[in-house]
């Protein structure tokens, strides 16, 4: 091949990181704009507010009602959707760093205070204005995010998918003596004996030559 194509993209999810805080129409409604892609779609909303998901429920409930993708959506999300109630933000967090979700949308008080605790997720959606659809469409990240928990070791979709690296590695005689040894330490460990007499023989021969 010429260049790399593939990786895990779908069926998509999204998961709604909310607190008190968070408006329950806009929750609902990020819900079902995710589960309206198709049934095997995954909406989530985690939350440590009873009260809140007490509310989106009921707001689910409702504008499945009128959407003309309604019925699709509520597949969706009798197969897939879960509402969780947690102790607190901090479980939240480790959950969905277990999950590496393909969106993650923090409807919380302070999104931003949240960001260096997110370690797994395809991408980042800040605050009541900034709902994954506007992701998808006009805000500017690839609509194309990993899925399948592969977020914990991939990336959006981007212009680095199609091109590929050469390292270079071109060291001085002098650079080479003060990287050597250490490669000669790391050879030994693995018990690669050739490996590291590959090095030694050149440390030896600058060694004589000095």
């Amino acid at each position: 091949g010429q260049v790399d194509i593939d990786g895990v993209f779908g069926p998509t999810e999204t998961i709604l990181l909310a607190d008190k805080t968070a408006n329950a129409s806009f929750c609902a409604a990020d819900l079902i704009a995710q589960a309206e892609h198709d049934p095997l779609a995954t909406a989530i909303l985690i939350t440590n507010s009873q009260e809140l998901i007490d509310q989106v429920n009921s707001e689910v409930e409702r504008m499945l009602a009128t959407q003309p993708r309604g019925d699709i959506a509520k597949a969706a999300l009798d197969r897939q959707g879960q509402v969780v109630l947690v102790d607190s933000l901090e479980e939240a967090v480790d959950l969905v760093n277990r999950i590496a979700p393909e969106h993650l949308c923090l409807l919380l008080d302070d999104p931003w205070s949240w960001v260096g605790k997110i370690k797994h997720a395809g991408g980042l959606f800040l605050g009541e204005y900034s709902p994954e659809v506007i992701g998808d469409y006009i805000a500017g990240p690839s609509h194309v995010m990993p899925t399948g928990g592969t977020a914990r070791f991939g990336s959006a979709l981007s212009v680095h998918h199609f091109l590929r690296t050469m390292p270079v590695v071109g060291l001085s005689p002098a650079e080479f003596q003060k990287l050597g040894p250490a490669a000669v330490h790391i050879a030994d460990a693995e018990g690669l004996s050739g490996h590291a007499s590959a090095i030694q023989i050149r440390l030896d021969s600058l060694a004589k030559g000095a």
